[in-house]
């Protein structure tokens, strides 16, 4: 897989006192046959719609530089910079749960690797131009999914949620074909890595033990250094990226993200959230919820996203099986203790943060039964999820026992039938008086886990429109403005925490590619 291409254009490296990125390329250094080494393609008029400059100095980078004609012909791909090595990386991947051999960066290159305030970061362009692996597509992005991924990319960010990050979005003045002609766009993502579980399974599906080898050792450096450490370092990367994965899943339920495409190419061992294609928010709470066009069983719903990443963990346990143990029994007991481990890692990840969102400090033996009423009670109801538990934080009894009557009637008023949450909320009340501390401290601890403000479909999908069909990228900031501060009251924005007509039912988001 390790090739050169050629495009159209020349490539102009860009011309340096000091280097705009000051890179250090440690995924390049790998053996060749992990990649296809391969330029951009040069756009014919890039223009700036937003760069991330807070993000920008958190890597090093010199924002002003960035936002030069220089650094835009950079981010769109236009020019090479100093210091880069640009490749397309090669992963096989489990999509929709049958596994094909080889996948690889279609239309993504990496440009290389900065080392800023919080370690090294990938730096990569999205529709950037076919690659080696972009089987007859043309490696372009269209206008909508590149600022849907920046927008949502950043209110997971802003939600304490990790993900990949977006340093840029620029138009390419060039049009793409889909279903219909678009404006092309490219955007320029931030991650720990790009590390994949179908990285791991290109090789293992290969034979390939010495690549598998190099990847496990490549990622240990990089994510799970103490793993070097220990007495099996392959278990302890197994077992690193299976804690991360079932954390990031729980934070997923907490706020009503659904990814809408948990293929195993789609997984990052870094635990950050990655490739946002037809991925949405809950409007009404209904654990079946699948919004994906392409999702047409409802394999990656809402509440099947834990058992997905069960799925997709076992087959990377199963990729690094020859790296366990040289004994096969010995490796699948290695493999399946650390898979044991999921489920609890898990449970405990997202129960405690349910537990938040209702005001409860402490753990008991009753709590996943307490959630697990209100969220049926939600779903029989057709309740917003996110207005649901931020209402639920006004209406905390005082220090008489008793609830804001106002605040109680706003959260009724989400429930087809509201004595069916009155019924809940006397046991959640009994519950509460066995917690320690006093109601305003409890009220501010539901505020900071219940966001009031998410990417709601019908925004999004408003804001798309405006860029796409109008140039008019107003409410695209105006969304980044509002979603940068999910857990604040923002009176003047005040209409974007309301969900649409109808609940959202029948919204339906698409992967763009």
């Amino acid at each position: 897989c390790s090739v050169r291409v050629s495009h159209r254009a020349a490539f102009t490296p860009v011309s340096p006192m000091t280097a705009l990125f000051p890179f250090d390329n440690s995924y390049a250094r790998l053996p060749s046959h992990f990649f296809g080494r391969v330029a951009p393609t040069a756009v014919e008029a890039p223009r700036l719609i937003r760069l991330n400059r807070a993000l920008a100095v958190d890597l090093g980078l010199d924002p002003d530089r960035l936002e030069s004609p220089e650094g835009v012909e950079v981010l769109a791909g236009r020019r090479v910079p100093e210091g880069a090595e640009p490749l397309a990386a090669a992963y096989a991947g489990h999509q929709f749960g049958q596994f094909v051999p080889q996948l690889g960066d279609g239309r993504a290159i990496l440009l290389g690797e900065v080392v800023g305030r919080d370690g090294r970061r990938d730096i990569q362009l999205k529709g950037s131009g076919p690659t080696p692996f972009s089987r007859r597509g043309d490696g372009r992005a269209a206008l909508g999914p590149v600022l849907r991924e920046y927008l949502v990319s950043e209110a997971m960010h802003a939600l304490g949620i990790p993900t990949t990050r977006a340093l840029a979005a620029v138009t390419t003045g060039e049009r793409v074909i889909r279903e219909t002609v678009l404006p092309g766009a490219v955007l320029t993502r931030v991650a720990s890595s790009h590390i994949r579980v179908g990285s791991f399974q290109f090789f293992a599906a290969r034979g390939d033990v010495e690549g598998l080898r190099s990847l496990a050792d490549h990622a240990i450096a990089r994510h799970d250094p103490e793993a070097a450490r220990a007495d099996n370092p392959y278990r302890a990367l197994l077992d690193g990226v299976i804690r991360r994965q079932a954390e990031l899943v729980a934070r997923w339920l907490t706020v009503g993200f659904i990814h809408g495409v948990m293929n195993t190419d789609n997984m990052s061992i870094a635990g950050e959230t990655i490739d946002y294609g037809p991925c949405a928010f809950l409007d009404t709470y209904d654990p079946a919820t699948a919004f994906s066009s392409i999702d047409r069983n409802g394999r990656y719903a809402y509440g099947n996203q834990p058992r997905i990443a069960l799925w997709n963990l076992t087959r990377l346990a199963e990729a690094l099986l020859p790296l366990l143990s040289e004994d096969e029994t010995q490796a699948v007991a290695e493999a399946e203790a650390a898979l044991t481990g999921f489920a609890g890692q898990f449970e405990a990840a997202y129960h405690g943060g349910l537990n938040r969102k209702l005001g409860l400090a402490t753990t008991r033996d009753g709590d996943p039964a307490l959630a697990g009423d209100l969220l049926k009670t939600m779903a029989e109801n057709e309740a917003d999820f996110t207005l649901t538990f931020r209402r639920l934080g006004e209406a905390v009894p005082g220090p008489d026992g008793e609830s804001d009557p106002a605040a109680v009637e706003a959260v009724r008023s989400l429930f087809i039938d509201p004595t069916a949450l009155d019924r809940w909320a006397e046991g959640w009340r009994r519950r509460l008086k066995d917690e320690a501390g006093d109601a305003a401290a409890r009220r501010q601890m539901m505020r900071a886990a219940n966001p009031a403000f998410i990417p709601r479909n019908h925004r999004v999908e408003e804001m798309i429109t405006a860029a796409v069909e109008r140039q008019d990228f107003a409410p695209f900031e105006t969304l980044l403005t509002v979603l940068a501060r999910p857990y604040d009251d923002q009176p003047d924005f005040a209409q974007y925490a309301e969900r649409p007509e109808g609940g959202g039912r029948g919204y339906r988001t698409f992967c763009g590619t």
